[in-house]
């Protein structure tokens, strides 16, 4: 079953529209997340909602 694919941004919650985005799996589950462009340029703080996994 494939996996759901990230519509927002898992460090502010931003819809995932704006360029420069990305999806990634998580380095724990494989859960897809996906970071918006300021969070990721901020190196903001994110949590995986699957396995809690803590990521820079």
């Amino acid at each position: 079953m494939p996996k759901a694919e990230a519509k927002n941004c898992v460090s502010c919650g931003v819809n995932l529209i704006e360029r420069g985005y990305a999806r990634f799996p998580c380095p724990k589950c494989g859960n897809e997340l996906g970071r918006c462009v300021s969070c990721r340029h901020q190196s903001n703080q994110y949590k995986c909602a699957n396995c809690s996994f803590e990521g820079p």
